[in-house]
């Protein structure tokens, strides 16, 4: 449950949660405890939308289904380096690494509609007349036109201020996106509403066809419209369709007098009845109107974590880091229930709230456990809508965005996500359901017929213990493939396979949890003992590629150096592998730089560790900015030296900053912004798919978590650490509900049963977190026997 709020009226509550497609609970009356002033004042939009961070700025309530943001040019949308909006679109993905998105691009306009191509008609912009916070955007363009832009759940609100001209336009492009357009419509239906459908394809590499709807309602008649097609631009047409070319609309007001002019756009993934539908329930309302409710709604979520100490600097990019962590996944159904399922079929959601968009081999290692843990309702719902994509469609997905499967990435991350959801207690009354498609996935491969790929390399896999590396071989369906990177899939398997054993265990499914356990040791397949390191195999079983850990090939996104510790289900028979404890310190010591890491923390993390956004190839050191990684600095809890996973945490931590180019690599969907989260708190999910926490210093004197108690019956958690800083960050000792604590984690059971983590720290690593019995378990370190 939230903190005890400041009610302002039950009109004014159920006004709001019509506007954002739910319910709504209104701010906290305790929200200024930690920050003089609201928490939303804290967090800065324009992180992360430089250097690829590929974020956006604009306009969003949480988890909706509309991110109503300019586009520069930028692949995915807006870029701080550029000087020139093409329009402000409705779709996009928070971090992304490719295309996508980006539909129906709206402009404000004077004079005359002469281009029809956005990289022309382009406006112009300042950095110095434009802002932006949650629920909100405002540009001042050099035509003179002000922009402000404002979301619901399914709807983006806009509002244009225009010179005083009888030629004020607003162009509608519903043929240029961020994807590639299939085909597009365009209809004037009236002398306030325009209608859209648009087709399109593509994420990374070509995919399924989805198609988006759209229904715009201004708040005043045009004067005058026409579409254009191509380059041709026809006054007076209502209606234009194109196969992959130009097309749109643009409408004429006159503002001479009255200057202002305001637009709803509704969204639905159905149809035009969904779109018109959502406009219905959620229009209707002033830009103000929804501008207030989008804020609100946005404190609400922040309220649910509350920190004192640390400077502005740092609870900015804190809080910024916990805003962009609500961004996804996106509500898919209508207000009437109805979505558009993989099977491409309209199926209605009942009793749940249907979710889309699964960047899953990002998300299931940071950003599925925060939202397990700080918006378990919509997590639950989350959950159930990749169970459904499994009922409706055949099979699990890998990366999903809207109705279709990109196959981006590789390995098996649906398993993980699922599997979390169960340990986090998410999946009551549909354990049996989940573990059905589980065990399916786990153990087949989807069939030709299915876009899905699945673990595509899954019958060598079960036969040999290993996924191949097949250097080459054709892709048999858009996306990624696991033979192009099989020593990196054969560690996802194996993850896989064993959070699926412990689940299979829970349920009485003795056998498939022992077989499953077994599998969960196939890492050791892909073990070469002659260089000490993972390796790739090829479809003979020979080791393949250069035997140097650094140049090391059939790994996706990394190196053998940076996939060496991604066996969180059996750490210590890794260490076991490499040597025991002291080599494998010594291992991560190097991998770390450590010894200049004590002497430059900040330095170290940029310029030894972080190469550049995309440059994850030919290198020995950790690569904060990827996922591979993301685990890596709590290997320590498990080799003795805990205090070194808070020297590298914190190292890490510094990587965030309050500027554009302040996120560290892609945001992938909240995944890097989650790790920031949960590490800035000192609880962090080290066995994802798992029930298990490692814990480090956090970098607040105290964090006031507030928890949904029908799944936390404490309903709160609070985190101590006074005076924990860069020169006193070593854990002395620590207590739970004042009782000594000596392990270096706890369980979702820990965190169920507890009102307190207090950490005493200093300036000097101490022995704290060392004892027999400290460090994480293993499961199933011996196979299952």
């Amino acid at each position: 449950m939230r903190w005890t709020r400041r009610l302002r009226g039950a009109a004014t509550a159920a006004a709001a949660a019509a506007l954002l497609g739910g319910a709504l609970a209104v701010p906290s009356a305790q929200a200024a405890a930690a920050h003089d002033g609201p928490l939303t004042d804290l967090v800065n939009p324009f992180i992360g939308t430089e250097n690829e961070g590929n974020t956006y700025p604009g306009a969003a309530v949480p988890f909706g289904m509309v991110q109503f943001s300019p586009d520069t040019g930028h692949n995915v949308g807006y870029d701080h380096s550029d000087d020139r909006i093409r329009g402000f679109s409705l779709v996009h993905l928070s971090g992304v690494g490719c295309g996508l998105g980006g539909d129906l691009p709206v402009l404000p306009t004077t004079g005359e509609v002469t281009q029809t191509d956005y990289a022309s008609y382009a406006a112009r912009f300042s950095h110095d007349d434009e802002s932006a916070s949650p629920g909100y955007y405002r540009v001042g363009l050099d035509s003179g036109i002000e922009a402000e832009l404002s979301a619901t759940g399914r709807t983006g609100v806009q509002r244009y201020t225009f010179p005083a001209t009888d030629k004020a336009n607003v162009l509608l492009n519903a043929g240029q996106s961020l994807h590639r357009s299939v085909r597009t419509e365009v209809e004037v239906l009236d002398s306030r509403t325009v209608r859209t459908a648009i087709t399109g394809s593509g994420f990374c590499q070509d995919t399924e066809p989805y198609t988006l709807y759209t229904v715009t309602r201004f708040d005043r008649p045009f004067t005058s419209y026409g579409t254009w097609n191509g380059d041709t631009v026809t006054a007076g047409s209502e209606s234009s369709t194109a196969e992959g070319g130009r097309n749109g609309a643009y409408l004429r007001f006159d503002t001479t007098k009255d200057r202002t002019v305001e637009a709803t756009t509704a969204l639905s993934y159905v149809d035009a009845r969904g779109a018109s539908l959502n406009l219905r329930a959620e229009g209707g309302r002033s830009f103000d109107t929804v501008r207030r409710a989008a804020r609100r709604a946005w404190e609400d979520r922040l309220d649910d974590v509350r920190v004192k100490g640390g400077d502005e600097t740092l609870r900015r990019t804190f809080y910024s880091s916990l805003y962009r962590s609500f961004l996804a996944p996106n509500v898919g159904s209508d207000v009437d229930g109805r979505y558009t399922g993989w099977d491409q079929k309209i199926h209605r959601a009942k009793g749940f709230t249907y979710y889309q968009n699964w960047s899953l081999w990002d998300t299931y290692r940071t950003q599925s456990q925060l939202l397990a843990l700080l918006a378990p309702r919509e997590a639950r719902d989350m959950a159930i809508s990749v169970i459904r994509i499994d009922e409706e469609s055949g099979w699990l997905p890998k990366w999903g965005y809207g109705t279709v499967e990109t196959n981006i990435m590789t390995g098996d991350p649906v398993t993980p996500f699922l599997t979390n959801a169960y340990q986090q207690g998410l999946l009551k009354g549909y354990e049996e359901r989940a573990y059905r498609a589980l065990r399916k996935n786990a153990d087949g491969v989807p069939p030709a017929g299915s876009p899905a790929v699945g673990r595509e390399a899954n019958e060598e896999y079960l036969a040999e213990g290993f996924a191949p590396y097949v250097k080459g071989r054709p892709h048999a369906k858009p996306g990624d493939s696991d033979y192009d990177h099989g020593a990196s899939a054969t560690l996802e398997y194996a993850l896989s396979d064993a959070m699926l054993a412990e689940m299979a265990r829970d349920l009485g499914h003795d056998a498939d949890a022992a077989r499953y356990a077994r599998r969960a040791q196939n890492y050791r397949t892909v073990f070469d003992a002659s260089t000490g390191f993972f390796r790739a195999r090829d479809a003979s079983g020979a080791f393949t590629g250069p035997a140097d850990p650094a140049q090391s090939e059939g790994f996706h996104e990394g190196t053998s150096w940076q996939y060496q510790w991604l066996v969180p289900q059996d750490l210590p028979g890794m260490v076991d592998l490499i040597g025991g404890e002291d080599a494998a310190n010594a291992r991560l010591d190097s991998f770390f730089a450590y010894d200049r890491l004590l002497a430059d923390p900040a330095g170290t993390a940029r310029e030894v560790w972080v190469n550049g956004p995309y440059d994850y190839y030919n290198a020995d050191k950790y690569n904060p900015q990827n996922e591979p990684d993301l685990i890596a600095p709590y290997t320590y809890l498990s080799t003795g030296q805990p205090w070194k996973t808070t020297d590298v945490v914190h190292a890490a931590l510094t990587l965030f900053t309050d500027t554009p180019t302040g996120m560290t690599g892609n945001d992938d969907l909240g995944t890097m912004s989650a790790w920031n989260v949960l590490s800035s708190i000192g609880i962090f999910p080290i066995q994802p798919g798992y029930d298990t926490w490692g814990l480090s210093t956090p970098v607040f004197d105290r964090v006031d978590i507030a928890l949904d108690r029908r799944y936390y019956p404490r309903g709160a958690l609070t985190v101590t650490a006074p005076g924990t800083s860069d020169d006193s960050r070593y854990v002395q000792s620590a207590r739970v509900d004042g009782k000594t604590y000596g392990r270096t984690y706890v369980t979702t059971g820990d965190l169920r049963g507890m009102r307190s983590l207090s950490f005493t720290v200093g300036d000097e690593p101490s022995a704290w977190g060392t004892g027999a019995d400290a460090a994480p378990p293993a499961l199933n370190p011996t196979g299952g026997k």
